[in-house]
Parts: C-alpha cells; structure tokens; sequence
C-alpha cells in the first residue's frame, strides 16, 4: 500500500510543478496588427508588406502579420492610433521620418518616446532623379538647366512625397546651396511621384531608391547624385555620385526604417519581437530587398537604436530653428509672410481620412501647393503620407 501510495506521490508532482518549470516565454495569441503611418506603395508600404510576408513564407510567428494603413495628416493617424493601445502586445508600427517631422510640423500630441522602440531596420536614401528621355546626364547639367528658369513662373517642378516632409526638405536644401529656385509639388506617396516622373508631368525627384528602381531598370528615369556622403555601395548603384562630388553642396539624409510597439509594452513582448525581426532581417529575402532597393542594412536595438532616435530627432529640431535654412532664402532674403497656421481637432473624421488639419483658408493647400514661398515647416496641408 506504502509502494503504491509513494509512486501516487512521484506520479503528481511533476504535474503540480510543472506550470512553473515549463513555463514558455511569450509568444503572439492573436493577429498582430502592423500598422503603416503612410499610404500603399511607398518604402514603408513595402518592407511592412514584405515582413509580413515573409512571417508567413518561413512560419517565423505563430499568428498572422495583418498590414494596415493610417496614412491620415502626413501619419498623424497611425501614431495617434498605436499611442492609445497602451500595453497591448499585438500592435507594432513600422515608421519613417515622419516620426520626427510630423509632430514638429502639425503639433499633435505625439512624440517617438511614446511608443516602445523595437527595432531599426534599415536607413533608406534620397537620389536626384530625371525623366530618362531628358538630355541631362549629370546633376550639373540639370542644375544649369533650373537655373536658367528660377527667375521666371516656368520654374522646373520637383515632385515629392507630402507637404512639410523630407522632400521638400531636401529640396529647399537644394534651393539654398546653389542658388535656385523650384516649383514643389506633393503627392500622395513615392510611387506616385515616380509615375508622374515618367509620364513628364514633373521635371525631377529625390525619391529613395525602392519607389524609382523598377522605372531605373526600365530605362524610364536616370538617377543623377545621391543625397549621402558616400556613394551607395551595391554594385547597381555605384555609379551614381553623391551631390557634393557632383554639385559641391554637402547635403546628405538618410530616412529611418524602424519598428516600434504599442507604450508599455512588456520586457518578455519586446523580446520576442526583436528576435522575430532579426530573423526576418537575416533571410535571404531580406537580404535581397536591401541590396535591391539601396537600404543601408543597419539592423539596431536596444540602448543603441534609442541613442539613435534621441540623435535623429534633435538634428530634425536643430533643422527646424534654423533660420538660415528654413526663414530666408538663399541669398538671403526673407520667405513670404506666413501663411495662417493651420487648426487641429483631434478626432475630426472627413472622407477616407481620420486626422486631418482644418486649413484656415480655401486657397491655403493649393498655395503651399504650387508655390512654397511660405515657410513649409511651419505649416503642413491635408495631404496624405505614403513614404
């Protein structure tokens, strides 16, 4: 009796201790919602897609990837959505720039530290970008070109993603160091821009180089200087010189491709998505969406990716004081009288769009539109995101 009681005994134990001796790190119980601040087609459109993608190709998660875009007041929407799901373990969102642009430029209540950061995948680059069926082969020859029109209502039209962001941000650069004069027009997103490339309705572009590539490879467009102090080292790109050998202006920008969870997120949660998105980084997918598009592989977590973060938003804030940059033009006058700012409601719902600014004026979006003279950073239209 004795016998069978102790191998009763040996039998239950491990069963009453098993909860806390197998006990499994954590892992996704549902759908995780990735969500894109910017719209379909753009860089962040598509490496989001191509994580979630390959999620499922190498079954590197449990529960499906489901992409969602919330491009609405140049991203506003996604970082205001994703800042309400405090702790909740299955929301992330991929970001660009914006994360820095969009609350220095609109005053949402918004800032990166409000979110808990994951992971930097990539840096993406800028690059000087002409209709192939031009007759300019360098940016020298293109430059000339707007010279001769800066003075005049013909001036040479540069398209860009949104109003306000990194585009015509590079473009005033541009305006600034030599001396010219654009027209900028915004789009929805970098394919779009790319398509209105080709089909001649603008004169050029500083696109990345994932929303121009196909176009590249189809001999639609020509790249003409990249906007870094390097040149881009993949072999398919490695002719193209950056500005300052082309031009000798020092203008160079690098767009962050990150990933961020919900505010509050669990220690165990992070972890898990940090190893999920290393995984992903090293496949061979991966690997050839990188050197495909010219990303800079620049896979940070941790202590580093927030000193990073920290870095990136004062140099975006440093560009915003600067009025030589941004108050004067480039020889030194001063821009228009500023257009009337614009007012925000939080929440306000209008077609298609969740947070979008109220503009004060009808003429206020198509002035800022076909004509920049008013101070870009300070005022953002109601345009959507898609970078």
């Amino acid at each position: 009796m004795r016998t069978m009681f102790r191998l009763f005994l040996l039998f239950l134990t491990p069963v009453i201790l098993s909860p806390w001796d197998t006990a499994k790190a954590w892992e996704p119980t549902k759908p995780i919602e990735f969500v894109i601040p910017a719209g379909t087609g753009g860089g962040a459109d598509q490496m989001a897609r191509l994580i979630s993608g390959i999620a499922e190709k190498h079954k590197l998660s449990p529960r499906p990837i489901i992409a969602v875009n919330k491009s609405g007041g140049a991203g506003a929407e996604g970082f205001l959505y994703v800042k309400e799901k405090k702790g909740d373990a299955h929301t992330i969102i991929i970001t660009l720039s914006n994360l820095f642009t969009t609350p220095l430029h609109t005053g949402i209540p918004f800032n990166w530290k409000d979110l808990t950061p994951v992971a930097r995948m990539a840096l993406d680059q800028f690059i000087l970008w002409v209709n192939a069926e031009t007759p300019y082969k360098t940016a020298k020859e293109y430059i000339a070109a707007v010279k001769e029109r800066s003075g005049g209502d013909n001036r040479m039209k540069m398209g860009g993603t949104g109003s306000a962001q990194e585009d015509q941000i590079i473009t005033i650069q541009l305006e600034q160091a030599l001396g010219v004069k654009f027209t900028y027009v915004p789009f929805k997103g970098g394919g779009e821009v790319c398509v209105n490339l080709v089909g001649k309705h603008i004169d050029s572009t500083v696109n990345n180089p994932i929303e121009c590539v196909s176009h590249w490879k189809a001999g639609r467009v020509r790249p003409l200087a990249v906007f870094d102090t390097a040149r881009i080292s993949e072999s398919d790109w490695k002719q193209i010189p950056t500005i300052k050998e082309s031009l000798g202006a020092d203008i160079h920008y690098q767009m962050l491709r990150g990933i961020f969870g919900a505010p509050d997120m669990a220690k165990d949660v992070v972890e898990w998505y940090v190893g999920f998105l290393k995984k992903v980084y090293d496949t061979p997918d991966f690997k050839k969406y990188l050197s495909d598009g010219a990303l800079k592989p620049e896979f940070t977590t941790g202590a580093e990716y927030v000193k990073w973060l920290d870095g990136a938003e004062q140099l975006h804030k440093d560009r915003r004081r600067s009025r030589h940059r941004f108050g004067f033009d480039a020889v030194g006058r001063r821009r228009s009288p500023r257009l009337p700012p614009p007012r925000y409601r939080v929440g306000h719902r209008r077609p298609k769009e969740r947070i979008l600014p109220v503009l004060a004026g009808a003429d206020h979006d198509r002035e800022l539109r076909h004509h920049h003279a008013a101070d870009p950073l300070a005022i953002i239209p109601g345009v959507v995101c898609h970078a």
